[in-house]
């Protein structure tokens, strides 16, 4: 959070408007463990619930964008404000994405439900992908609740698992496909589920780089590690 502003109605605006963004954060986040579990026990009544509650998401989005220009209207900050909430701007877009994908991961596990794929495709197996998906989209939160620097590096880190775990997923799917042709369609439903659940890892590392942006000042996507572990020092 910014440092005490010379008006009080600033500081509360700001505070409203970080408030918001957890609070958004929090559904995308409750989303997303509603359509693992829709997942992992095709369960087509929790998937139904999900794709309901997306236009919650895309409602919050709206408001939150309505409070920052609201926000810079009447305030017109600068520096440091300026570059808060044009980052929590961000922030709020790829929540808003997450939560999409999130919906086409209820949408595929309908799809799988409905037309009956076979159970011996390896679903499960795209329980740690999604675990740590989770857990990154999590920890981005509580980065963005204390601005840790930190914690957004290991979560920009973590993002690479997310994405190995999805590589090795799609190379035993194709063995999948080629040993049998009957298990290309469902297969091709498992590999789009894969894709949203690595796209939420994504978002949760695009947020991690907007606390960096906000606490140091510096845009540091395609950024090296190297670089960014000395922002955090």
């Amino acid at each position: 959070m910014s440092d005490k502003h010379l008006s009080s109605q600033f500081d509360a605006d700001l505070n409203t408007v970080s408030t918001r963004v957890l609070e958004m954060g929090g559904l995308v986040e409750s989303q997303l463990h509603q359509a693992l579990y829709a997942l992992v026990h095709l369960s087509l009544e929790t998937a139904n619930q999900v794709i309901e509650n997306e236009a919650r998401v895309n409602q919050m989005e709206r408001e939150i964008d309505h409070d920052i220009t609201s926000t810079i209207a009447r305030r017109q900050p600068t520096a440091r404000d300026l570059r808060f909430l044009m980052a929590i701007s961000r922030t709020t877009s790829n929540l808003e994405r997450a939560g999409d994908e999130v919906t086409k991961v209820a949408r595929m596990v309908k799809s799988i439900i409905e037309n009956g794929s076979p159970r011996s495709l390896p679903i499960s197996e795209l329980r740690l992908a999604a675990d740590l998906a989770a857990a990154l989209m999590r920890k981005s939160l509580d980065a963005f609740a204390r601005l840790d620097t930190a914690m957004a590096i290991e979560i920009i880190k973590g993002d690479d698992a997310v994405d190995v775990e999805y590589d090795g997923f799609l190379r035993k799917l194709i063995t999948y496909m080629m040993e049998d042709p009957r298990k290309i369609t469902p297969s091709l439903d498992l590999l789009f589920l894969a894709k949203a659940i690595e796209r939420v890892g994504d978002h949760a590392k695009n947020i991690a780089e907007s606390i960096i942006y906000i606490v140091k000042g510096e845009d540091v996507r395609h950024t090296s590690m190297e670089t960014l572990e000395r922002l955090a020092q």
